[in-house]
């Protein structure tokens, strides 16, 4: 990581992708290169998340370096890093990493068609069964392996993921600077609220996986559950906090 940090020139101009801000930096740059040392971890683990996800679409190093941008950016538009400065943070880097893996499209389009196919098969075998499937249910109405089944979860869920933080950033706000007291104290009630919306279960999945950031596979490990189930079960959550912060 250190290596990967002297790519990006602290003080320098961002690139188009990043919008730089016209404003002076609020930072030094020997105070930028300080933060983004301190920092590089919090980056390591959510490219560590959303690999795990991507199937390998976007070399690992390089989705470091795109999250270190998104690190910058935040620092730029953020000053001096406090107490609630990883929150606001972790947001930019994963929005940072999100954005290129929407501009690449990184799944592929026999991938794409694929995964809607089995998501109607999903939703017929909901209809008929009048419930919703468990994972055995669903790998024997369709005829598919478990590994089938797991790939498909988790491309549903990196969209889910992709589709949450676009509703936080927009509850965030777009600005040049930082969100104000007030609007991070809206924002975390808000998401209190959605999360007072969701079952026990869901609630330790998204707690381990936002604010703990481990993997499906050790959530799983923790719930003692498989990592399609644990998938799912972050999906149905992220919908209904995504409601909640919408309405909100």
């Amino acid at each position: 990581m250190g290596d990967d940090l002297a790519y990006l020139e602290p003080g320098a101009a961002y690139g188009e992708d990043y919008g730089a801000s016209a404003a002076a930096p609020l930072l030094s740059p020997a105070q930028e290169q300080r933060h983004l040392l301190a920092y590089a971890p919090l980056v390591k683990r959510i490219v560590r998340q959303l690999n795990s996800q991507v199937s390998g679409a976007i070399d690992r190093d390089d989705m470091e370096q795109i999250g270190l941008m998104g690190l910058l950016e935040a620092l730029r538009r953020y000053g001096e890093p406090d107490a609630a400065f990883g929150s606001y943070a972790g947001l930019r880097v994963r929005g940072a990493i999100l954005d290129e893996l929407r501009r690449q499209d990184w799944r592929p389009r026999a991938v794409r068609q694929e995964s809607h196919k089995l998501r109607d098969g999903v939703r017929a075998l909901t209809r008929k069964l009048g419930r919703e499937p468990a994972e055995q249910d669903i790998i024997a109405g369709l005829g598919i392996t478990a590994e089938a089944y797991r790939d498909y979860q988790m491309a549903q869920n990196a969209e889910s993921i992709g589709s949450f933080d676009e509703v936080l950033q927009e509850t965030v706000g777009q600005g040049e600077s930082a969100p104000s007291p007030e609007d991070q104290l809206m924002v975390r009630r808000s998401l209190e609220q959605a999360l007072r919306g969701l079952d026990e279960r869901e609630q330790r999945v998204v707690q381990m996986y936002y604010e703990f950031e481990l993997s499906y596979k050790e959530i799983a490990a923790v719930l003692d559950l498989t990592d399609a189930r644990v998938c799912q079960l972050n999906k149905g959550a992220l919908g209904k906090m995504k409601a909640v912060l919408q309405s909100a």
